[in-house]
């Protein structure tokens, strides 16, 4: 005959009796293992991220190095330190090489570009966050419809429409080129971020007599100042590095802008021998990119987290 092995009988957690549970020790040991594979995971995650901050890091410091370097030095030992720093290589392509046209040139096109794309593309995204009206989505579309456009297919229609508007080789006339090429990301990045911002405050201020000219620029641009900064630091870096619009469209010697002008640098110092004043060209038109980034990396990081926080 059979019999049936019944649990063991000991005190339950109330005080009466019950069946006494059997500990294995399997959930300590799967902590064990969990614990073990998130240590793994994360030191994985950490060798990813140093080797990644080495390959960003490492060529601007040898960059920067070099450009302190005499000729002679770059070739026979390229990854030491300078015997002295040659501070006539940053001289020598400031003045010689042009590079202060071409820098003062590329502030007044990026300036006034910032400036303009800005101001238009947050005036036309608040309108299109904030006020339905017949073609709302369409002139969207048109806006996110830019962003895939490729530019390349447009230049030569735009020499033409520049010419007969007598803007081509002017300062003006690239302002209004890039102003152009930066709103559809522009708009569509600032319809986004106005979307979240709360419309009781627009409404206080409806009810307090403000116009809408008054609530757009005293009450809701201050409150999208992150999302400003953000895409300022986006078109910043895009229209600093353009090179594709100003050769095509900006031939005039005295109005090339920096990008134009390190390509000449590199050509002409090149035949010459002179890499030590190439290099501090190149570290002069990368430092005012590295220098905004590093200033405004808190706010760029705000603006893009923002509509996630909401």
């Amino acid at each position: 005959m059979k019999t049936t092995q019944s649990p063991p009988v000991g005190i339950s957690e109330d005080g009466g009796e019950g069946p006494v549970a059997k500990t294995t020790g399997v959930e300590p040991q799967s902590r064990r293992r969990s614990g073990g594979q998130g240590r793994v995971l994360n030191a994985f995650s950490h060798g990813i991220l140093i080797l990644w901050a080495f390959m960003v890091v490492m060529p601007l410091l040898w960059a920067v190095m070099t450009s302190f370097k005499d000729d002679r030095s770059i070739f026979t030992s390229p990854w030491a330190l300078p015997d002295k720093l040659h501070f006539e290589n940053w001289s020598r392509a400031w003045t010689e090489a042009h590079m202060s046209d071409y820098f003062l040139n590329t502030v007044l096109v990026v300036g006034g570009s910032l400036v303009g794309t800005l101001l238009l593309g947050s005036m036309a995204a608040y309108v299109l966050a904030r006020f339905d009206f017949p073609g709302n989505r369409f002139i969207y579309f048109l806006f996110i419809g830019g962003m895939s456009f490729p530019i390349i297919l447009a230049l030569v229609p735009l020499f033409y429409v520049m010419n007969n508007m007598a803007l081509l080789n002017t300062i003006h006339g690239l302002i209004l080129v890039y102003i152009a090429y930066s709103l559809p990301f522009t708009v569509f990045f600032l319809t986004a971020f106005f979307r979240t911002l709360p419309t009781s405050v627009a409404e206080a201020a409806f009810m307090d007599g403000a116009s809408h000219t008054r609530t757009f620029f005293q009450v809701m641009l201050p409150m999208a100042k992150p999302g400003l900064i953000s895409v300022a630091i986006f078109n910043f870096l895009g229209q600093w590095n353009q090179y594709m619009l100003p050769t095509v469209l900006n031939t005039d010697e005295s109005k090339k802008v920096l990008s134009q002008g390190l390509v000449q640098l590199a050509v002409s110092q090149g035949y010459k021998g002179d890499w030590s004043g190439l290099f501090a060209g190149l570290v002069m038109a990368m430092l005012p990119v590295l220098a905004a980034y590093i200033v405004f990396q808190r706010q760029v990081v705000a603006g893009l987290t923002a509509g996630a926080l909401k």
